[in-house]
């Protein structure tokens, strides 16, 4: 014995050093089971839960072969059970026995020995394995104590005949059901539990124990059962089960080892397919949240985003952030973005986690290394670069979705929307691209273009313009200096009460000086460079109307509701214009085709003037 428990300890010990993927899926177990616990302690458990594995393993080799001696010897059952199996042969009635899996399960066919005196009719149902000689092993030997094996293949109806005589019916409660099961949660997390132990109650209002052997020592062990005092209808059942197998994980270090962490128990809602959608055969979550006294689900399912690297691109995606969140109301969102984009985001308050992009340099990637610690589900990018797949890879989610175009080759990422050649790309909203791509994994909530509330304190000034002359990029599609004087002074002549706010980040100053140049500073406000994205956003929200070149600042107006008039030229508007339901007009030259391409300068001021009037 000691030998094989030291055998135990160093071969469960190597399987946590070195099987780096189930090291990965028990640390992310049990990191989502008890946030509130250390990283040692998640450690601690997971090592000791890949060596309870082994030692389990060992104990269904040898245990065909302990004499009743050594049974008698190393195991007992409780007082709680003994007076359980009296009652049951003097006065039978149905009762459904739930087996949780921690490691010593199988010892629960040594009860019948472990008992002094006759044991009701009992059955017990298993998932039978595919080779004919190890199946009739597994049966001949669970069956020598007088307990009965049933298949769930061939043995249900046996089970249930049990039942129906006032005997006794186990079963294994699993929490990874798959397609089969019903949709709960476990742990908070969506879980997919077996229909069968609820429907067997129900079905003849029978009585359900908890019952699991308790590890004393290597191989030893007591086993234990408790009532599930509730009602005795199918989802009340099944959700009380798993309520009562969190509580005893909760409290006990040594039961919660002992438990097998190794196992994925929340693999389901993950075909990439339907994977921005909950879908189930059944759905039981309104029953459990009521059950635990929950308004709404646990945000427990992580999906991490790589945002654009572009102001207006970052806006343009938030429509798929808002319905991804709406669809996947168990998502924890974790967004990835440039630092200058952090307030903003913040502000909007869509997601649970918020992190900035690091400064690039040698560090770059090791710090996406350390984000390996937020186990996250799935990776989404919106990004379509080797860097952004890279980023996505280091950090270890399991699915990781992007776009692939014609000729790219996307090896990182585990599933990707294949760009339709006949599609368009000219022709098609940046946004409604994405979404295309969310449809692809399983999005069906449509997207909400509702502009976001502008912060709370903002009051809107009657005639007040904001006017953003500059672009982050491309110069061919900023309007030229000399039109946007004229803009400002027709303004300023039309109406006394009018006054300009000039907006633009600090490379933009060279040009929004010269547009303000010879005008009254009390009516023309030079704020390019002078602010951050908070005070830019509030700077806009403040405006009537906001006169713009193709850039981030139109698209943030938009986002918040403001009147925008939006200059194009080369650039396509059917591509990159306003997607937010405010009022918004697009001024491009005559003659120009819908998706761009001719010089911005040839729409002239009085165009522009007319269209802010309106």
């Amino acid at each position: 014995m000691p030998v094989l428990s030291a055998f135990s300890w160093l071969l469960g010990t190597i399987i946590y050093l070195l099987l780096g993927k189930r090291k990965r899926i028990l640390l992310s177990n049990l990191s989502r089971a008890f946030p509130e616990k250390t990283r040692q302690w998640h450690k601690k458990i997971a090592r000791e839960s890949c060596q309870r594995m082994i030692e389990m393993g060992m104990l269904v080799l040898a245990s065909p072969y302990f004499s009743k001696a050594r049974i008698l010897k190393q195991f007992s059952i409780d007082e709680n059970l003994k007076e359980l199996l009296v009652q049951r042969c003097e006065d039978p009635y149905p009762t459904v026995l739930l087996i949780p899996h921690f490691s010593q399960m199988d010892t629960l066919t040594f009860a019948p020995i472990l008992f002094e005196g006759p044991i009701p009719e009992t059955g017990v149902l298993y998932r039978p394995l595919d080779n004919p000689s190890l199946e009739d092993w597994v049966k001949e030997t669970r069956q020598r104590f007088g307990v009965q094996m049933l298949s769930r293949k061939e043995g249900l109806t046996q089970a249930l005949t049990v039942l129906k005589r006032g005997g006794v019916a186990a079963l294994l409660f699993d929490q990874s059901a798959g397609l089969r099961g019903v949709l709960s949660t476990f742990f908070g997390r969506l879980s997919s539990i077996p229909e069968l132990p609820g429907f067997m109650a129900e079905k003849f209002q029978a009585d359900v124990h908890m019952v699991h052997t308790k590890r004393t020592a290597f191989w030893c062990g007591e086993i234990c059962i408790e009532p599930l005092a509730v009602n005795k209808d199918c989802n009340t059942i099944n959700i009380a089960a798993n309520a009562w197998l969190e509580n005893k994980l909760k409290e006990n270090d040594a039961l919660c080892a002992d438990w097998l962490w190794l196992h994925d128990r929340w693999r389901c809602q993950d075909e990439p397919r339907w994977r921005f959608q909950i879908r189930a055969k059944k759905n039981i979550l309104e029953d459990t949240l009521k059950f635990e006294g929950k308004q709404q689900l646990d945000k427990k399912t992580h999906f991490a985003i790589r945002l654009p690297n572009w102001l207006g691109d970052v806006v343009m995606a938030l429509p798929l952030i808002r319905a991804l969140r709406k669809a996947r109301p168990d998502a924890h969102l974790t967004l990835l973005a440039q630092a200058g984009f952090i307030p903003l985001l913040e502000s909007l308050q869509i997601a649970e986690t918020i992190i900035p992009l690091p400064k690039k340099g040698l560090g770059y990637f090791a710090s996406f290394y350390k984000l390996r610690s937020l186990y996250p589900d799935t990776h989404i990018l919106f990004t379509n670069s080797f860097r952004g797949d890279l980023e996505a890879r280091i950090m270890g989610a399991r699915q990781r979705f992007g776009i692939k175009r014609p000729g790219q080759k996307k090896r990182l990422l585990t599933h990707t929307w294949n760009l339709p050649q006949e599609l368009d790309e000219a022709q098609v909203h940046q946004t409604q691209l994405w979404e295309k791509y969310f449809q692809n994994f399983g999005l069906e909530e449509p997207l909400d273009l509702t502009p976001f509330t502008a912060p709370t304190g903002i009051t809107k000034k009657p005639k007040h313009f904001g006017l953003i002359c500059g672009t982050e990029n491309s110069p061919e599609k900023r309007w030229p200096i000399t039109h946007w004087r004229a803009l400002i002074k027709e303004l300023l002549n039309q109406d006394e009460q009018v006054c300009i706010s000039l907006f633009g980040t600090p490379r933009d100053t060279a040009i929004t000086q010269v547009v303000a140049e010879g005008f009254p500073e009390d009516r023309v406000n030079d704020l390019a460079g002078k602010t951050d994205l908070t005070e830019f956003i509030t700077g806009l929200c403040s405006c009537e109307t906001v006169i713009c070149n193709d850039t981030g600042g139109m698209h943030l107006a938009n986002a918040f509701g403001v009147k925008v008039v939006a200059i194009f030229g080369p650039t396509n508007p059917v591509r990159t214009g306003p997607i937010f339901d405010g009022p918004t007009t697009l001024l491009q030259p005559k003659g120009c085709p819908n998706t761009g391409g001719m010089p911005i300068e040839q729409v002239g001021p009085e165009v522009v003037l007319k269209a802010a009037n309106q």
